[in-house]
């Protein structure tokens, strides 16, 4: 099948003398998760993930993907003559240093000018230049050769109330209005969707897991124009934004709105905007490239959305605990797989008042598919799930309040000694980062070392990413702040969530990951500065039968008896008497 593709896929690039073809994973909004529409690299590779960059030449095909999918992707691109080209590792070339190298003279490299970001084309157009050829961008060959491929979505979109927000799209707009007084910008261009769905304070339902619209959004100083799909619109949506002085165009008509911009100062994030809106631009136009206002005024998060973040995690906390409980008490006596363990986990969330949806593909991973950073049950792989071992789980949900992604590893009966040893030091890394104080200006690169500590200091480490940032009900996943060493460099600020996310991982053994939300608060001022510190808001037990004490300081235990304190606090009330007993134990201290 894959094969077929790409022959269909070479023979159009040969028409159109095209030497390499670049397929990306994102959407026209350079989204993270995209529409069944536009999962074209998936249609052309067959890997899955969310993450990865497709390359085809006349006699070649390689996907760029990073640590997360190594495993998912060799097993995925088995057989398919798709060379599988890990990021980051030793002798791997970037996407960009291979294409220059199999670019001949006078040949052209050919994408969806739509699907890649300003930055992306301006690379590929260059090395396309140095090789006196050029870069073919208005055709889509994908779409050529997908003939069942699935409609855009264009569904309903709806509001969220200021009780959830703390704060009206008209407040949003001004602020984004100063910076751009600031920026010296009289338009501001707006392409991702969860930035636009938080400054309009709507929600919508065409990516899946993430409840936004496919949209795009101009501010000037004197109008706000929305480009949306007019049947995503319902009445009360067109009345709400009529009040809020904000004019509604056609999706499609972005493009042209654009070619009018002659003379303006334009602000917009080349990392976003595609590449064929950004070439749209007149020449006549001066453009300022930022990071959107937006990115951080959504990342920083108001006191009424914390508020309301906690409220999440508390359902969620219930949720989890049920679910805890149950396999604690069941395992070995009822039958399970990972994908009845991952349905009644939604189960248990949907009974939650406020619940909306999954905030992405829970990762039910037994066993040795726990080392499957980013594993996805299927009816092909589903494990049978035994009274021993570990068991990962990493889910989360969509609720009124806000978006919750918890993981937890589950002892389910005898473990080896290995195990309990890496399962503490996963357990010491989590809590000595919650547990953080630092002084205001540190970056989440730096404090990302100290959850790393407890694996270097035993020679062991993991290939992802310590923490991400959470959108409040939008994407699970936000920017700019996020824990790693070597690539984050965002300044912590009060009201930011992170996740705390440490694991390790064992190809073909086991895997243990334990992640919790931390939102950055203020602490006590002195001489030195303001100090900062975080507080935990992921209320669920870590699973004591995979601790070893011995290996823990007398700090650590405190730490992490004083969480287990609070997640009793925050739960028991909502647990019938049965559950509330057995939380105690969960819970007891060490």
């Amino acid at each position: 099948m894959i094969d077929g593709r790409l022959t269909a896929l070479r023979r159009e690039m040969k028409k159109r003398k095209i030497a390499v073809y670049v397929v990306p994973s994102s959407d026209f909004h350079n989204s993270e998760y995209v529409g069944d529409y536009f999962k074209a690299r998936e249609y052309i590779t067959g890997f899955t993930g969310s993450a990865g960059t497709a390359v085809i030449t006349m006699t070649d095909a390689g996907l760029w993907t990073d640590a997360r999918y190594f495993i998912q992707a060799a097993r995925q691109l088995r057989n398919t003559g798709i060379k599988l080209y890990r990021m980051g590792e030793e002798r791997v070339p970037e996407v960009n240093d291979y294409i220059e190298r199999n670019l001949k003279e006078e040949e052209n490299i050919g994408f969806d000018g739509r699907l890649v970001s300003a930055v992306k084309g301006e690379e590929l157009a260059e090395i396309a230049r140095k090789k006196h050829g050029a870069v073919r961008m208005e055709d889509d060959l994908i779409g050529r050769i997908w003939k069942e491929r699935p409609p855009l979505s264009a569904n309903n979109t709806w509001i969220l109330d200021t009780k959830y927000t703390g704060m009206g799209a008209w407040q949003k707009i001004d602020q984004v209005r100063r910076r751009m007084t600031e920026e010296g910008a009289n338009v501001h261009l707006i392409s991702s969707l969860t930035d636009i769905a938080w400054l309009l304070n709507l929600r919508g339902n065409d990516i899946a897991y993430v409840p936004v619209t496919l949209s795009y959004f101009s501010v000037s100083r004197e109008n706000c124009i929305w480009f949306a799909q007019e049947q995503a619109i319902p009445q009360t949506v067109l009345a709400y934004l009529h009040m809020n002085d904000i004019e509604i165009r056609p999706y499609d008509s972005f493009r042209d709105y654009v070619k009018t911009l002659k003379g303006k100062r334009i602000l917009l994030n080349k990392k976003v905007v595609s590449y064929r809106i950004f070439k749209s631009i007149p020449d006549s136009a001066e453009i300022i490239d930022r990071p959107d206002p937006t990115e951080i005024l959504k990342a920083v998060k108001n006191p009424v959305e914390v508020n309301n973040s906690k409220i999440a995690h508390r359902k969620d906390g219930v949720a989890m605990c049920r679910l805890m409980y149950w396999l604690k008490t069941n395992v070995g006596k009822t039958p399970m797989t990972e994908l009845s363990v991952s349905n009644y986990l939604s189960e248990l969330r949907e009974e939650q008042d406020g619940f909306l949806e999954q905030s992405f593909e829970t990762i039910c991973a037994y066993a040795d598919h726990g080392a499957i950073v980013h594993y996805s049950a299927t009816p092909e792989t589903d494990a049978e799930i035994e009274p021993e071992g570990l068991l990962l789980i990493d889910s989360g949900a969509h609720y009124r309040e806000g978006t919750t992604d918890v993981t937890r590893t589950f002892v389910l009966g005898p473990i080896t000694e290995e195990m309990r040893a890496n399962f503490t030091r996963v357990c010491r890394a989590n809590i000595n980062l919650a547990n953080a104080s630092f002084l205001k200006g540190v970056t989440t690169g730096t404090l990302d070392m100290i959850a790393r500590e407890p694996m270097w200091e035993a020679k062991l480490d993991y290939k992802h990413s310590t923490g991400h940032g959470v959108g409040h009900l939008l994407s699970v996943h936000e920017g700019p702040n996020r824990f790693h060493w070597k690539t984050a460099d965002c300044e912590l600020k009060v009201g930011m969530i992170t996740t705390d996310e440490p694991g390790l991982y064992f190809e073909k053994k086991y895997g243990i990951r334990l992640e919790n939300e931390l939102v950055c608060c203020a602490d006590q001022a002195n001489e030195y500065g303001q100090f900062l510190r975080f507080e935990n808001i992921t209320y669920v037990p870590i699973d004591l039968d995979g601790i070893d004490p011995e290996q823990m300081s007398a700090v650590e235990r405190r730490r992490l008896n004083d969480y287990h304190k609070m997640v009793y606090q925050e739960i028991s009330p909502y647990l019938e008497e049965e559950e509330q007993e057995w939380l105690a134990k969960a819970t007891r201290e060490i």
